[in-house]
């Protein structure tokens, strides 16, 4: 199969429509990362997705929405998820709810439940519009690698799996949404939307339960993960002393994520400024650092608030719980 990557204008959106619409699969920018969508409504296309990434097929699907009120043709309204979407749709946040029988089960990983979030994404809105059924996508990557937050990555690992990259430029975010399961109060996942600022919409989450299932994307397999051993130290005062010791340890080609931080003469990236450019940039490190070859990558830690909740469960996911 030949894939192409696509400019957003009308032809070639009502041209990656038909696809979806013909039980195809194709990838699309939102303002997190790409997703690799498919009909949601359609098992056989939704079955494409997990082949094409090679991904658990009891690891759930987030379907994706032009319209807020979509939401009640495929799920169940709660209160409290109506407050949640009312403040933060659209953006990089997903709401769990009560599915409705005419979401299929293969979208749903076996769950009564499904994801549905709305992009803040003016050409991921026009596209899912274009296609007139929800889209079911997780991120266009391989499983287990690093999301991708341009075009070129996700050719990198599907070319020749799927048919049409529609090229929306560089994701803005750079992290997947934040997973709210509202029909039990609970902070699934860490995402672009900060846990404090829902907590003043709803009060007090609950933390994620104990599960050997799977209960939405990246929580129960290895994820996020360049080919090079990721190593994460947590943030202390002594952090860059604990790094610089660890980085003159390892024999292989290893460099240090850094927000400015001084290490001497040892091999430096920086990544930004601020917890939020680190959150941006940090799959695109990722994959370049893979390209020229690294076999170690060594990341500064970052308080857990804010954004930096999303940034630490990323890079500890990305790590397979190496940390310092």
């Amino acid at each position: 199969m030949n894939t192409q990557i696509l400019q957003f204008n009308t032809d070639n959106i009502r041209l990656a429509a038909k696809e979806i619409l013909d039980g195809g699969i194709v990838a699309f920018p939102t303002e997190t990362v790409y997703g690799l969508g498919a009909n949601a409504l359609n098992p056989d296309a939704v079955k494409k997705i997990y082949i094409a990434k090679g991904r658990p097929s009891d690891n759930p699907l987030i379907c994706h929405i032009s319209d807020k009120a979509q939401i009640e043709k495929f799920a169940y309204l709660t209160p409290f998820a109506e407050k949640i979407i009312d403040v933060f749709m659209p953006g990089p946040i997903t709401v769990i709810l009560q599915k409705k029988p005419v979401v299929p089960d293969i979208v749903t990983g076996g769950l009564q439940t499904v994801g549905i979030r709305m992009p803040a994404h003016k050409d991921a809105l026009s596209f899912i519009k274009a296609c007139g059924v929800p889209i079911c996508a997780p991120s266009a990557n391989t499983s287990t690698k690093p999301s991708p937050t341009a075009a070129t990555h996700v050719f990198d690992d599907l070319n020749g799996k799927i048919r049409y990259i529609l090229d929306g430029g560089r994701c803005g975010v750079g992290l997947e949404s934040t997973i709210v399961d509202c029909v039990n109060g609970t902070l699934l996942r860490q995402g672009g939307v900060p846990k404090e600022d829902i907590e003043r919409i709803v009060g007090t989450l609950n933390p994620p339960p104990q599960s050997d299932i799977p209960l939405c994307p990246g929580m129960k397999y290895k994820h996020y993960s360049p080919n090079a051993e990721v190593l994460l130290a947590i943030p202390t005062a002594d952090m860059r002393s604990r790094i610089a010791a660890e980085y003159d340890k390892r024999q292989g080609k290893t460099i240090i994520l850094t927000l400015g931080g001084s290490y001497g003469n040892r091999n430096v990236c920086s990544v930004g400024s601020t917890v939020e450019e680190y959150a941006h940039n940090l799959f695109d490190c990722f994959r370049r650092l893979d390209d020229e070859g690294y076999e170690c990558i060594i990341c500064e830690g970052v308080d857990g608030s804010g954004v930096g909740a999303a940034l630490m469960n990323r890079l500890t996911k990305a790590s397979g719980g190496f940390v310092f």
